[in-house]
């Protein structure tokens, strides 16, 4: 292994870290310290990689963000395709990647961190997943492959069922991850 790789490495443990520390205990709560000693290192040399606790915050949370992006929606795909192409690739990844159900829980939470500095909250605000299906919840309610309702709270259901979802797998790792389509059938016309 190179040097370059074994710093990466070593930055992707201090990541892991941090994420495992700041779920656990929260922002506040954790100290540079936490993180240091729970990879095994000391605090002089985490700085090498990270200049402060904010910052490594902040690159988890850049982290979070540039997954919703995956999920945006592709033009001229059915809105009731779209919707399970989505739920059957989250709730793999929630089932085969522990840290994407625990990315779910951290930025929830960073999401209700009045703390954060304004460039971070610019970037939460970019994790709004409700407003962009709203449009998708319509035309699939104009086709007729999506239920009727209010498309505001039909997407505030999905996203919720989602995060909620992702949260408990975080929490409890060996419990069974519901099948997609009983997150789909949330939004799904059935008759």
């Amino acid at each position: 292994m190179t040097r370059a790789e074994q710093k990466e490495k070593r930055r992707a443990e201090i990541l892991d870290a941090g994420l495992e520390l700041f779920l656990r205990k929260g922002f506040a709560a954790t100290k540079i310290q936490d993180i240091a000693q729970h990879v095994g290192m000391s605090v002089g040399l985490l700085f090498n990689y990270f200049d402060s606790k904010e910052v490594l915050y902040e690159e988890l949370i850049r982290i979070g963000v540039s997954g919703p992006r995956s999920v945006i929606p592709t033009p001229n795909i059915k809105p009731i395709i779209y919707f399970e192409t989505v739920t059957e690739s989250l709730l793999d990844a929630v089932k085969t990647e522990p840290i994407t159900a625990k990315m779910f829980v951290f930025m929830n939470q960073a999401m209700r961190n009045d703390s954060v500095s304004p460039d971070i909250r610019k970037l939460l605000n970019q994790m709004d997943n409700i407003t962009p299906s709203i449009p998708l919840i319509r035309a699939g309610q104009k086709d007729k492959t999506i239920k009727d309702g209010d498309p505001y709270a039909l997407s505030i259901a999905f996203w919720s069922s989602i995060n909620g979802i992702a949260e408990m797998v975080a929490l409890l790792p060996d419990a069974p991850c519901p099948e997609p389509g009983w997150v789909i059938d949330i939004i799904r016309r059935t008759n």
